[in-house]
């Protein structure tokens, strides 16, 4: 049988999967506006995957988009971690849960003998 907090941690996590669900596009990184010396200006995403360092131009009428796509993927990432701290918690909580039972079941087994 499962205490409160068991619970309270199994339906976080099930509010952490719905989340994921909803999410949409993403994309690492960072967009930044940069300048020319002729006083343009345009967009520049940068972002690192699989160890590789990356940029690409933005159009200006892609910056919205983009802009979303990082913030979900930073959303990503917060529901990830959250999600493991509480897998982490969850499996401690359980194999505490076994610890007290097998004590329990060793007690009474000595004071059967």
């Amino acid at each position: 049988m499962m205490n409160k907090r068991q619970l309270s941690i199994e339906k976080e996590i099930a509010n952490i999967k719905q989340a994921l669900v909803k999410l949409g596009e993403m994309h690492p990184g960072s967009l930044s506006r940069q300048s020319r010396a002729a006083g343009n200006t345009y967009y520049q995403l940068s972002y690192t995957h699989q160890g590789k360092g990356h940029t690409k131009y933005i159009r200006p009428e892609d910056v919205a988009e983009v802009t979303q796509q990082i913030e979900n993927y930073r959303r990503f990432r917060r529901l990830v971690t959250k999600w493991v701290e509480l897998a982490i918690e969850l499996a401690r909580l359980e194999r505490d849960r076994g610890k007290s039972k097998r004590s329990n079941t060793e007690k009474e087994q000595r004071h059967t003998r």
